[in-house]
């Protein structure tokens, strides 16, 4: 028997492949499926089924291109209706992997279909629970996702019914294997790992302490942050269906001079920037929006970008497969190619270049107190900014500046200095501002996290404001 984990960080989203006697089954897929058929071909094994935990809604899943590739059906649980083949499982169904039995347990809740898979090892003992979105280390699936005409209310009464009569009684030891990890917006407040068991889960988590139907649904719906923007679109293009990864890649990795390149840009097309944003701030084809590798990429391009808004793609060598994958991932697969060469090509071909200013924290403390016509933009979520921020300062949720409107209300003869927790979110944010007709702006670096550690910076903070 292998049970794997594949948790792909950016997305803090884990799939699963189980193998055994020659067969597989793969659990909540990526778009990007190469690397479940390779998986089963170094192994040997056929891939049998698919299986769906509910509909996503933070990511594009490869349930489709997968079972196309391998002939293997997907397979979703009670009260599900998808525009394509599906099997369709009954409560306690149970499906059979070389020696291992898994068991569909109807789980509604963080949505109508959600559908948590029981596993059971060689001899007959359950091993496993694959808990989807119904519950994670620490937290459960948020209600107000994909609930149809049903209130958060409605659905969060279903999930305490859900755990109370098919988790709680689990053995305390299985294993507990989430959809999600730290970070991912599917969830109020997940804990730090990616997976725990029955027994840990019923001490610590909150939702699985003795409550009230009355006292579960208030907790879980109170403190709810708005879900991003494209969650609603990823949930429906699971649901739909969606183009095959190969022909996004057949359009999207296609190289462009820095003619063809400019001439995309003439037509509207926006400029995407993957590189580091440490990088990107040094040099940029202006307009360009940028959104880098290293950070929470997919998650943030999916807030910050039109789903289908036409894009052309500045990365560094080398990875531009990557960039069209992870867009791919969150259902941004509009891509028309890419520039050759890089941004070193433009530069070579002698065209306009943009920059951002840098500065560290203790040059914005000197910068402080001596420029009245300084202002303060702080791109963190408004929890953060709560916990303490710089007096004076504007709290600007980098989600919220994806509208133009909100931007407009900060006047253009400002200087301003812009920041975030660590210095990936307030680049985004720059580049937006950028590509708005700002150019009078400086990026802190090492965000809050450095400027509250300078003494000379006055500081608000919960109880007490700084002088």
């Amino acid at each position: 028997m292998e049970v794997k984990q594949l948790y792909t960080g950016c997305l803090s989203e884990a799939a699963y492949f189980i193998a055994s006697e020659g067969e597989a089954a793969v659990i909540d897929p990526l778009r990007d499926t190469d690397v479940y058929i390779q998986m089963a071909a170094e192994r040997s094994v056929k891939i049998k089924y698919i299986f769906e935990t509910h509909f996503h809604a933070d990511f594009v899943s490869g349930h489709i291109d997968l079972s196309k590739k391998t002939g293997a059906p997907i397979i979703y649980g009670p009260n599900t209706n998808a525009a394509f083949k599906i099997h369709l499982a009954t409560d306690g169904e149970e499906f059979m992997v070389g020696k291992l039995k898994i068991k569909a347990v109807h789980t509604p809740g963080h949505t109508l279909e959600s559908t948590c898979y029981l596993l059971h090892d060689e001899a007959g003992a359950p091993y496993c629970i694959f808990t989807g979105d119904t519950l994670f280390v620490g937290d459960v699936g948020r209600p107000d996702l994909f609930s149809g005409n049903l209130t958060k209310e409605e659905l969060a009464g279903m999930m305490y019914d859900s755990l109370t009569n098919k988790i709680k009684p689990l053995n305390d030891n299985i294993i507990v294997y989430p959809a999600h990890g730290p970070g991912s917006s599917c969830g109020k407040n997940l804990g730090p790992d990616t997976f725990s068991t029955i027994g840990a889960q019923k001490a610590s988590n909150y939702a699985l302490q003795d409550m009230t139907k009355e006292e579960f649904i208030k907790a879980v719906t109170t403190g709810l942050n708005a879900p991003p923007a494209y969650f609603p679109l990823n949930a429906r293009i699971n649901k739909e269906g969606y183009d095959s990864l190969d022909d996004v890649f057949a359009k999207g990795l296609q190289p462009l001079t820095v003619a063809e390149f400019k001439q995309k840009v003439s037509e509207e097309v926006w400029i995407l920037d993957t590189r580091p944003a440490t990088v990107f701030t040094q040099g940029f084809v202006p307009g360009s929006i940028s959104i880098g590798l290293d950070g929470r990429f997919a998650e943030w391009a999916g807030t910050m970008l039109p789903l289908k808004q036409a894009l052309i793609l500045v990365t560094e060598p080398g990875k531009e497969k990557e960039s069209v994958t992870r867009l791919a991932r969150v259902g941004i697969d509009n891509i028309q190619g890419y520039l050759d060469g890089g941004y070193e090509a433009w530069v070579a071909a002698g065209e306009q270049i943009d920059m951002i200013i840098d500065i560290e924290a203790d040059e914005f403390a000197m910068d402080l107190p001596h420029d009245n016509m300084l202002e303060v933009i702080d791109v963190r979520k408004p929890g953060e900014f709560e916990a303490g921020h710089v007096k004076g300062a504007h709290n600007m949720p980098l989600d919220t500046l994806r509208d133009p409107l909100n931007i407009a209300v900060i006047e253009d003869d400002r200087n301003l200095y812009v920041h975030c927790a660590g210095g990936y979110r307030s680049v985004i944010a720059a580049s937006l501002l950028k590509r708005e007709g700002y150019h009078n702006l400086r990026n802190v670096l090492g965000g809050y996290a450095k400027m509250k550690l300078e003494k000379r910076i006055p500081m608000v903070l919960p109880g007490k404001v700084g002088a």
